[in-house]
């Protein structure tokens, strides 16, 4: 049976002091059968995993660049992640992809966020061969979902994304849905459409790879899910776990919605 797996995405939030006190409070009072992984800003990774490490609770980074070093300035490999005490890392996340539920910078700017099913690649086959579990976003706009696309989408970010993956190598990966509508606009996908659109995932993974691999694959739902609508998520068959946003800053509501994953 596959184990519960919750997600909390800092985004670009929290200084170092603040990342501490947010995860003492977290590891202090953590309880449940659930997996439970942060991943905080880059400054705050070094920090957060030494508090960490003697708790089950894992360490994240919220995203990577494919290669192990070089003249690429600003960015980190999976090496320096791991090395700062990384176990997971999101990648694709519709923000890096720049495709937003809720545009907080201007349009003339997306193109700074520049991610593509081809990087998204890259960094996956990166992150394996560190032994980094991937997290891999995927998600429909507004739009795409108004037109009917919502399935063609995600089938396409799927396969662009795990092209040339093995089965084997991604048993241990993650999946997150993360409708883009849903993402820091308080919307929520409807249970039984969320529920849909995971059980779609995972037939699209088992043709992908095999049943047998696409049964051992988690597959999270993110995009506004809260302690007040976690426990119906979390209860569905192939919704395993989340990837919380705005609600795993604060650690009382990230506490609720571990519990939820629990039950």
């Amino acid at each position: 049976m596959r184990k519960k797996l919750v997600v909390g995405n800092w985004k670009m939030n929290m200084t170092r002091a603040e990342a501490n006190a947010c995860v003492e409070a977290i590891v202090n009072n953590v309880e449940g059968s659930a997996e439970v992984g942060i991943c905080p800003p880059y400054l705050a990774i070094n920090g957060v995993a030494k508090l960490l490490q003697h708790s089950d609770i894992m360490v994240g980074a919220q995203n990577v660049f494919w290669k192990e070093s070089g003249a690429f300035t600003g960015l980190l490999s999976p090496n320096m992640i791991a090395d700062a005490g990384c176990q997971l890392c999101i990648v694709g996340h519709s923000e890096t992809r720049g495709r937003f539920g809720k545009v907080e910078v201007d349009a003339s700017t997306l193109g700074y966020f520049a991610e593509t099913d081809h990087t998204v690649n890259l960094k996956i086959k990166a992150l394996i061969y560190q032994s980094i579990i991937p997290i891999l976003c995927v998600g429909e706009t507004l739009a795409e979902r108004e037109a009917g696309q919502t399935d063609d989408v995600i089938a396409r970010q799927l396969k662009g994304a795990l092209d040339g993956v093995e089965g084997v190598e991604f048993m241990t990966g993650v999946v997150a849905y993360e409708p883009v509508w849903a993402i820091g606009t308080g919307k929520t996908c409807d249970t039984p459409e969320a529920e849909r659109v995971c059980g779609f995932i995972r037939a699209e993974l088992a043709e992908i790879f095999s049943w047998d691999v696409a049964n051992a694959i988690r597959i999270q739902y993110g995009g506004s899910v809260k302690a007040s609508n976690a426990r119906e998520l979390f209860t569905q068959p192939n919704i395993d776990g989340g990837l919380v946003g705005g609600a795993s800053l604060n650690p009382q509501e990230f506490l609720q919605i571990v519990r939820a994953a629990s039950h």
